[in-house]
């Protein structure tokens, strides 16, 4: 490689000007505070007094972690997005479908099969059903039976006989309550 005359000329002007700068000594406490930073040093070295542990624990992980950061973000990425092609495709769509089955979680108590003895007068009747469909208390809501001990009679004769299905919870028979609105089943017949 060829230099040219005017880049030898620049170069010898800056080494005599270089040459021409005054010396700067050095303060003298400069080189005393820099034993005492080597004796200090060497100290450190010697005795196995270095950072504090927080310190080395620190410098630890950020040269552990640094490396491992972005490649480990970068595999939760990918297995997202991967994971996201995979089930979206998959899943099932659910719009209008002729073979969906209700479920049915609870259901009520209601009458299976009425008994032979009818109950006469008009009375509003809650009965509380085992999980077996039989009977097990009642009370009568509304209606003057108080003093009508054959009404009384009567009515708890038409629920003894009377088979009900229990409710039901998750498919399985519990107890529940139904209320029963009887009416009187007189017929007049003239003739």
């Amino acid at each position: 490689m060829k230099r040219d005359y005017k880049e030898v000329l620049s170069d010898q002007t800056l080494s005599v000007a270089l040459r021409n700068l005054r010396r700067r000594t050095p303060p003298p406490e400069l080189s005393s505070s820099l034993r005492v930073m080597a004796s200090r040093q060497r100290l450190r070295a010697v005795y196995g007094r270095g950072p504090a542990l927080a310190d080395r624990f620190r410098l630890f992980a950020d040269n552990l972690m640094r490396p491992l950061a972005l490649p480990f973000a970068g595999g939760i990425f990918s297995a997202v997005v991967l994971f996201s092609m995979w089930v979206i495709p998959t899943y099932p769509l659910r719009g209008s479908s002729t073979s969906d089955v209700p479920l049915t979680w609870t259901t009520q108590a209601a009458i299976k099969q009425i008994g032979p003895v009818a109950a006469t007068g008009d009375v509003v009747v809650d009965v509380t059903v085992d999980d077996t469909g039989r009977m097990s208390d009642y009370r009568i809501v509304c209606g003057n039976v108080n003093n009508n001990e054959v009404l009384r009679r009567s009515i708890e004769s038409f629920l003894i006989f009377t088979v009900f299905q229990p409710a039901t919870a998750l498919g399985q028979p519990v107890q529940g309550k139904i209320r029963l609105f009887l009416q009187s089943s007189q017929i007049d017949v003239k003739g």
